[in-house]
């Protein structure tokens, strides 16, 4: 398996792991090969997994909030993640 590129605000699916088949967004970068995924109900901002980019299903969609108020550095409750994964019309 190969790495997939993934960008902050990017909405994946879980292939591996115990989390298999849930939706998260990328909240960071840890390094080439590492992210940092939240769902904003189990998986926490505060407390976000490290997860292999190649154990993750990169979806069709991207947060655009999610990434300018990371870019921004502005404040990011697990309530805006769940708010912005129902307007996506997905549930984590």
């Amino acid at each position: 398996m190969e790495p997939v590129d993934l960008d902050i605000g990017q909405i994946v699916r879980s292939k591996a792991g115990r989390d298999k088949g849930k939706i998260f967004v990328v909240l960071g970068r840890v390094d080439a090969k590492h992210v940092l995924i939240v769902d904003g109900s189990l998986r926490r901002v505060d407390k976000p997994k490290k997860k292999q980019t190649k154990h993750l299903a990169k979806m069709n969609l991207v947060s655009n909030e999610i990434r300018a108020a990371i870019l921004n550095n502005e404040k990011i409750s697990n309530g805006f993640i769940r708010r912005e994964f129902e307007r996506l019309g997905l549930k984590p």
